[in-house]
């Protein structure tokens, strides 16, 4: 079994639990009406989508004393076009808690970051005040995945959908995806590579679709690379988390856009 075979298989116990306790409305978190495609595709400089996580499968613990709400603000503060927040617990140590705290002091989009498989994890990311989902591509057939993101999109949340190569690029784009992430990281081996998004990214027109760069930005140089194929934004966490000088980290991710 690969990793991503492993999460899946604790997130279909987590649902089954999830489904006799939770109930949609059951949390009443802040909304905050804010696009995040909107954002990125007007911004001037390279949009960053800040990642709080505790631990990751790959890396073990990485950050975990962390205040979500202290690190939300400095975020926002530092300059993050947006915050994903994990929420997977058995592997990432994170919760729902988390991104309610998180949402509750910034007014910037908040993705909540998990393995979504069913309805009502859509229904508990809402009712929490997340802006944005995340959908897989390598998580599930190609009719589960629009009938999530359709759910999705039809409660007002914007998907991140998160592709790894050219099939699952072509499964996002036949569903309709507005923001596609290519993810440098194979979640099978965990091994990164930015070629990945350089290879993706010609066959995606970045004029009308949101292209994000997943995974692998650690100094400027990273960033120019998957710039220069027509990103217009990168999803950074661990680089975040154990950076001592966050203010300096966005400064220099935040690179400018070409034309």
């Amino acid at each position: 079994m690969t990793i991503l075979d492993k999460i899946l298989a604790e997130k279909e116990k987590e649902i089954a639990e999830l489904k006799d306790s939770y109930h949609p409305g059951l949390i009443q978190g802040k909304r905050v009406n804010v696009s995040l495609y909107d954002t990125f595709m007007n911004a001037e400089k390279m949009s960053i989508i800040a990642e709080m996580k505790r631990a990751s499968p790959s890396k073990g613990l990485i950050n975990d004393g962390v205040e979500p709400a202290t690190q939300g603000r400095i975020y926002e503060t530092c300059g993050a076009g947006a915050i994903s927040v994990l929420t997977d617990t058995p592997f990432f140590q994170g919760t729902m808690e988390d991104m309610q705290e998180v949402r509750e002091v910034v007014d910037i989009p908040v993705l909540n970051k998990d393995f979504i498989i069913d309805e009502i994890q859509i229904d508990r990311a809402y009712d929490a005040g997340a802006n944005l989902i995340l959908l897989i591509a390598a998580a599930l057939p190609e009719q589960r995945l629009a009938e999530l993101y359709n759910y999705a999109d039809e409660k007002g949340l914007e998907i991140l959908f998160e592709v790894h190569n050219e099939e699952e690029l072509a499964v996002a784009q036949r569903i309709g995806a507005q923001i596609i992430g290519i993810n440098n990281r194979d979640l099978k081996t965990f091994e990164v590579d930015l070629a990945t998004t350089e290879r993706l990214a010609a066959k995606i027109d970045t004029t009308k679709t949101l292209l994000i760069s997943e995974s692998g930005m650690k100094e400027k140089a990273d960033v120019e690379r998957v710039q220069k194929v027509g990103a217009k934004g990168i999803l950074v966490g661990e680089t975040m988390m154990r950076s001592v000088d966050l203010k300096e980290t966005f400064d220099s991710l935040r690179v400018p856009l070409g034309e």
